[in-house]
């Protein structure tokens, strides 16, 4: 398959909410929340405002349609580790997913992340979620969990 990877522009910003909600991940079986979802203020904080020092964002395009999204941004949210560690949110349209362009995203935020000087980026993941391993391959080590998820940690 035939991609490019790229910074987000700023004119893309509203294209974010679109992955918000394609980044809840929906255990077998059950059905996809309503996309209002998204706006409760526990995801909001993904989003809101996107655009600030310490936002970053890079985009898997296809044909010149953006098709994934990975961002980060220093933020309480679920992966939260301190007020120095970007926590990352990625996402891909369901019919780019297990094609490995998730994989080529997350390395090149990543390096992207290594080379703005910071030393760690972390992330939240229900232990359902097949992506765990995918996360595990790319350096990430749980350093918290709960019933539910692992908060996570890749050292850059």
């Amino acid at each position: 398959m035939d991609y490019q990877i790229r910074e987000i522009r700023e004119s893309e910003y509203s294209i974010l909410s679109d992955f918000l909600y394609e980044a809840i991940f929906i255990p077998e079986g059950m059905k996809k929340p309503p996309k209002s979802i998204i706006e409760q203020p526990e995801l909001q904080v993904y989003i809101d405002d996107f655009g600030k020092p310490d936002d970053w964002c890079l985009v898997a395009e296809v044909k010149e349609r953006i098709v994934g999204a990975v961002w980060a941004r220093i933020m309480n949210d679920y992966g939260h580790i301190d007020d120095k560690t970007p926590s990352l949110a990625i996402s891909l349209n369901e019919k780019y997913r297990n094609l490995g362009l998730g994989t080529a995203l997350m390395k090149e935020m990543l390096e992207f992340l290594n080379d703005k000087g910071y030393k760690q980026t972390s992330l939240s993941v229900q232990k359902a979620n097949y992506a765990v391993n995918m996360y595990r391959k790319l350096g990430f080590e749980t350093v918290k969990e709960n019933e539910e998820e692992y908060i996570m940690v890749c050292q850059l």
